[in-house]
């Protein structure tokens, strides 16, 4: 077992992208509601977070060590390919996790440890043990593991959970179905040989790609909406042009409902959510309303 596989497993795509909107989210609610953020509090919401994230991911490796070897995308993953032993991705997994909870316990508020926990709650049983498997809403509520980053980035600054805090976290919740339907659509067939009851597996391309753009719909004035409770000009004129631009490619995607388009879009789906926390934490910075 070395760094590689360790890495590997940890998914440090996703840590990366749940640690900014950690970081973002805890700067932005040290701005708006305070007390002034100090550099502490940052680096131990980044370490519990990157905690959190790479041991729910290695118990994501684990849970679909059966599944993973029928899937193209998977089938070279550690546990399939030998280069580790799924009891030693479980033990990493556990203790990677329980260690990210133990030490947001010990270095920030309760209220934020609990989100913590509760993401990975989310995405290892929800997601991952009970829904993936079994239900096309799998990655529709899966997706809240997500915004309990947010969200315990956000209460790591105020010590509670407000409802622009609340908002903001859910933002990723709403993101998510386009974001993972576009990748579902590009390796529909891995998901139909493996049995996974994905969006596009069950309803086909068309359909899927429609379902995509509704949910775009309804994420685009959802994110203009955060301007109501307090987000300023500089966070709703970044949004109207990112979640535009998605708007724009998805509709193109059910015009042209190929894996080829869908990949092109979950190219452009995938970094709109670290560009929308940056804008929330520059908001913060520079907030300046009408």
């Amino acid at each position: 077992m070395g760094l590689k596989e360790i890495l590997e497993i940890s998914k440090p795509r996703i840590v990366i992208l749940l640690v900014i909107t950690a970081v973002t989210s805890m700067y932005a609610a040290s701005k708006f509601i305070g007390p002034e953020l100090n550099n502490w509090g940052l680096l131990h919401i980044i370490i519990s977070g990157a905690l959190a994230s790479a041991g729910s991911s290695a118990l994501n490796h684990y849970y679909d060590k059966d599944i993973d070897p029928l899937m193209k995308r998977t089938s070279t993953r550690p546990i399939p390919s030998g280069r580790m032993s799924a009891k030693s991705v479980l033990v990493y997994g556990l203790a990677v996790s329980a260690a990210s909870v133990i030490y947001a316990g010990i270095t920030l508020n309760l209220v934020s440890t609990f989100f913590i926990a509760l993401g990975i709650f989310f995405y290892v049983i929800v997601y991952t043990v009970w829904l993936k498997r079994n239900n096309s809403s799998n990655i529709v509520i899966g997706g809240f593991a997500g915004s309990a980053a947010s969200m315990a980035g956000w209460s790591a600054a105020t010590g509670s959970m407000d409802l622009l805090g609340a908002l903001v976290g859910m933002l990723v919740f709403v993101w998510t179905p386009s974001h993972f339907w576009c990748l579902a659509m590009k390796i529909r067939d891995d998901y139909a040989e493996a049995k996974v009851p994905m969006l596009p597996v069950l309803v086909g391309m068309q359909k899927a790609s429609n379902y995509i753009l509704i949910n775009t719909a309804i994420l685009l004035p959802y994110s203009l909406m955060l301007y109501a409770f307090g987000l300023g000009l500089v966070y709703f004129t970044i949004a109207a042009i990112s979640g535009g631009l998605l708007l724009v490619y998805h509709y193109k995607l059910t015009k042209n409902p190929t894996s080829e388009f869908a990949w092109k879009a979950y190219k452009v789906t995938a970094p709109y959510l670290t560009i929308i926390f940056v804008a929330i934490a520059l908001d913060a910075a520079f907030n300046f309303r009408i």
